[in-house]
């Protein structure tokens, strides 16, 4: 992918995996919260959490959420009955991607993940 600003700092994480237990949106909060204190990052709102709610296929129920961060943003996308995440962490700052992955599978109880820079 070519480097159109490169005056621009950017890190972008994929975070993708099964995740152990339920969710709810306490819960999608809570990843939030613990990432944010794990990883330095500081907020600048709320999250904004968003759920279909029956509406559109059954397999796509869960969540939508995204929380702004000073420099940038958190997006988090749960398929609740494929028990199934798919995050993006993105900042203009550095940040230690494995630390990242880490405290996402902890906190997602997951046993399997897969993530990808770009």
């Amino acid at each position: 992918m070519e480097n159109l600003a490169p005056n621009l700092k950017r890190q972008r994480l994929l975070v993708e995996g099964f995740l152990g237990g339920d969710v709810d949106e306490a819960r999608v909060k809570g990843y939030f919260k613990h990432l944010c204190k794990k990883m330095g990052f500081q907020a600048y709102g709320e999250p904004i959490i968003h759920s279909p709610n029956g509406l559109g296929k059954e397999e796509n129920q869960g969540y939508d959420a995204f929380l702004p961060l000073i420099d940038s943003g958190i997006s988090v996308y749960i398929w609740s009955g494929s028990k199934f995440f798919s995050i993006i962490i993105f900042t203009c700052k550095d940040f230690d991607e494995g630390r990242a992955v880490e405290v996402t599978k902890n906190f997602w109880n997951a046993d399997k993940t897969s993530h990808m820079s770009f």
